[in-house]
């Protein structure tokens, strides 16, 4: 196998296909003489927020792997008949398969005067490099483009009380993740920490006889610089594949297999075109990877394109953006949804009571959530939308919780796409520390910022311990079920003969019994309701509350044995019969619960969204109960 391009998703293709076929040679080619490195973390480096050695670190290779690696060596052409690339040293690598992860360049505008002294982009190490010494002199820096790259660059070339000013032609910051609201919040944060603003307008020359002066706007207004940072998108590298004779549109055309024309030939990453898209972050480049290993394993996935999600921040303000959540590309007759407090910011885009896109300025502690929620395009209910209106959040606080309660399919680490389930799995095999499940899964070897939920989860590797109660829960629990059962499918008979020695028939028959038993159930539903009080009331702490759940699960199946009484089995007709399955439904939806709750510890992480699931639709099922008992006990009074 040769790769060509040794970036984060180059290194990505490596090691998957050694996870697949480790007895595979693998020869991967890289135009850089540095050892590989996080591109995505660049401008950290270059702020100083992080060393060389950090920004290498998960960039390694598996040890004793059967991998070649020739950095510094850039490939120069294919040959598809001899199958085989030619390097620049003239050497020929023959191939069986051939992935090309050649990525991309900075885009430059073709204007007058770009090509001056003075004049920087910001792409790769050379280009940090760069700046780093650039940046120690320059007295005022203007940086072309406001979006994710611009920004970053803007704050790195802050450092040395250099003026900045971020020029973007569009209306308004970052315009293919935030709408105006959350933009305009940006630009006042941005501008708030010095760096001034100018939108709506672009370059059109840049100044300077022999070094950079200035640059002149559209407007004809004039800046007065000595440094210009160009970061105005990307180009993707396919002049390799072009003189190859393979189909080229803005990038390297594949199918859905990440197979070029030539099914031998694969590309991956930001040099690739799919579906006519070229995906210009890194994510959507691991996840195409992470498809043509397997394809070239023998499996047969396919990659179907990618949500965009742009999880950052921006000059220390966190900045979230998934799927179609700006105004020119949401969906026609989807809804959106604000929230705001203060700088905080969010908006939610639904279309057809789905989740489909979302933005988040500030602070979010349901990020994840809300992120695997816009990715899996989940349902979104009244109540949670009457929650977001009161307090910005979907779910209720204790639902958000730690990473050991998130869905199995919620992202953990956005930039490679692990699931808190792929953790789980890799937990379950011996992966107990942060470096062990990102050797693994990949997870925090892009930007690092998910490292402290990966220390979290490897906190509390160890086996979950058992709920306080839960053998009286479980017992409860499947006696109610036994009950709920009987129940439905048995009644009591009447007593055949007036000489049975007990007439047994009297509880239901004779008006005084009927209501004792009946107020019986009436007392015993209403002291179970007491368990929500000790649950949302927080001044309400009497207990333990694993005591409470517990007593809860026995009043509940005593409460089913009042019920019997009272009826017979007996389900009656019209209102008696919807009354009596509210409550058999209640107890069933209830048990189910409690047995998820008692046996989590041994049902591992899948447990935590079954739980929530059925007490969710346990509460739900009881909302209409104490409406039909009203109408039952006026209507037994009143006949």
């Amino acid at each position: 196998m040769v790769i060509v391009g040794a970036g984060p998703v180059g290194m990505r293709m490596a090691q998957e296909l050694w996870r697949r076929q480790p007895a595979t040679p693998v020869v991967i080619y890289g135009d850089e003489a540095s050892e590989p490195y996080n591109r995505v973390r660049l401008s950290s480096f270059l702020v100083g927020d992080i060393s060389w050695q950090e920004l290498t670190r998960d960039s390694a290779l598996p040890a004793g792997a059967n991998i070649e690696t020739r950095y510094g060596c850039r490939v120069i052409a294919i040959d598809r008949a001899r199958r085989c690339v030619r390097d620049a040293t003239g050497f020929d690598q023959p191939y069986s398969r051939l992935v090309l992860a050649s990525g991309s360049r900075a885009y430059v505008p073709d204007i007058p005067g770009i090509r001056l002294p003075g004049v920087y982009t910001f792409r790769d190490v050379s280009d940090a490099q760069r700046l780093f010494a650039r940046r120690v002199r320059s007295r005022r820096t203007i940086v072309l483009g406001g979006g994710l790259l611009g920004l970053e660059a803007a704050r790195a070339m802050q450092r040395f009380n250099t003026g900045v000013c971020v020029v973007e032609h569009y209306s308004r910051l970052m315009m293919r993740q935030l709408d105006a609201t959350a933009a305009s919040g940006l630009r006042a944060h941005v501008e708030a920490m010095g760096i001034e603003v100018v939108l709506d307008d672009g370059a059109r020359r840049v100044l300077g006889d022999v070094a950079v002066s200035g640059i002149q706007l559209r407007s004809d207004r004039i800046l007065e610089c000595d440094t210009v940072v160009v970061a105005t998108g990307i180009s993707p590298n396919t002049e390799l594949a072009l003189a190859a004779g393979l189909p080229i549109g803005r990038g390297i055309k594949v199918n859905d297999r990440m197979q070029t024309a030539d099914p031998d030939i694969y590309a991956v990453g930001e040099c690739a075109e799919h579906r006519d898209r070229v995906y210009g972050i890194v994510a959507p480049g691991l996840e195409q990877a992470t498809v043509a290993a397997h394809v070239i394993a023998g499996g047969s996935t396919r990659y179907a394109g990618s949500t965009l999600a742009t999880r950052l921040k921006v000059l220390d303000l966190p900045v979230f953006s998934i799927g179609p959540a700006t105004e020119e590309e949401k969906p026609d007759f989807a809804r959106t949804w604000t929230w705001r407090d203060g700088n905080a910011y969010r908006k939610l885009v639904t279309y057809r009571g789905r989740l489909v896109g979302a933005i988040t300025v500030g602070e979010c502690a349901d990020l994840s959530r809300l992120q695997e929620a816009a990715m899996r395009q989940r349902r979104i209910w009244p109540w949670q939308l009457l929650r977001f209106a009161r307090s910005g959040a979907l779910w209720a606080e204790e639902d958000a919780g730690s990473v050991l309660a998130w869905p199995a399919a919620a992202a953990v680490c956005n930039c490679t796409g692990v699931t808190r389930g792929d953790l789980g799995r890799a937990m379950a095999d011996g992966c107990a520390t942060v470096e062990a499940l990102a050797a693994r899964t990949g997870a925090s070897t892009v930007c690092g910022s998910c490292r402290p939920l990966l220390a979290q989860l490897a906190g509390a590797a160890g086996p979950l311990a058992p709920e306080r109660g839960w053998k009286t829960l479980l017992g409860s629990g499947g006696f109610a079920l036994v009950a709920a059962v009987l129940l439905l499918l048995f009644a009591v008979p009447y007593a055949a003969s007036v000489q049975v020695p007990w007439q047994w028939d009297v509880l239901w028959r004779d008006s005084f019994w009927k209501q004792v038993s009946g107020f019986t159930v009436l007392g015993l539903s209403v002291v179970l309701s007491a368990l929500s009080l000790r649950k949302r009331i927080r001044r309400f702490t009497l207990g333990a509350f694993p005591v409470w759940r517990v007593m809860h699960a026995v009043l509940g199946a005593l409460t089913l044995v009042a019920l019997a009484v009272h009826s017979g089995g007996r389900l009656g007709s019209n209102l008696n019969f919807t009354l009596m399955a509210c409550f058999l439904g209640v107890v069933v939806l209830g048990a189910t619960a409690g047995g998820i709750v008692a046996l989590e510890h041994r049902l591992g992480s899948g447990a935590a969204r079954l739980r929530r699931s059925w007490l969710w639709a346990h509460i739900l099922m009881t909302w209409p109960i104490p409406v039909l008992l009203a109408f039952h006990v006026l209507k037994t009074y009143y006949f």
